[in-house]
């Protein structure tokens, strides 16, 4: 059985560039559509000598998560946030492309404890804000979480990437 393309096949053959230039416009307004990721939650706690403040993120753990993260938000709420897990400890480097909410980074180690903050990041920046040692993990609050709550290197962030069990 023969199907039938729906361009007469004269004018393909005539006009091959301008169909696969066609073509690839439909393919590449169908990936500006697609849907962004999904994103599971979990429960982070973080250990400071004021107390313990509990937070429900939501978990970017492979390279398409990690790439769409928060941009595009308008809002977090105060005790929510997104944690960036890299699998193991690496230089980690963020930026605030398309992110319209200010940030505090947090940059964990594979121990769970916090190596260093970037605070108050500026929304739609592309300057990287940077670990200062290998991180396993980044823990995105809104901005002014970390000096409300008197966060510092060396607190310990509590969840199950950290071997703790969360």
């Amino acid at each position: 059985m023969r199907t039938r393309l729906p361009i007469p096949a004269g004018l393909l053959l005539r006009y091959p560039i301008l169909f696969a230039a066609i073509f690839l416009a439909l393919l590449s307004g169908l990936a500006e559509t697609a849907e962004p990721p999904r994103f599971a939650t979990s429960e982070v706690t973080i250990v400071t000598e004021k107390g313990r403040f509990r937070f429900t993120v939501e978990m970017a753990v492979n390279d398409h998560q990690r790439m769409q993260g928060l941009q595009n938000r308008r809002t977090l709420a105060p005790s929510s946030g997104m944690l960036f897990d890299f699998g193991r400890p690496q230089p980690v480097a963020m930026w605030m492309k398309n992110t319209y909410v200010s940030l505090d980074m947090l940059f964990i180690g594979a121990d769970g404890r916090i190596i260093n903050i970037g605070y108050q990041t500026e929304p739609l920046s592309l300057r990287t804000i940077q670990s200062a040692a290998p991180a396993r993990a980044v823990l995105e609050v809104a901005a002014g979480t970390a000096a409300r709550l008197g966060l510092k290197p060396g607190d310990r962030v509590i969840h199950g990437i950290f071997g703790d069990g969360g």
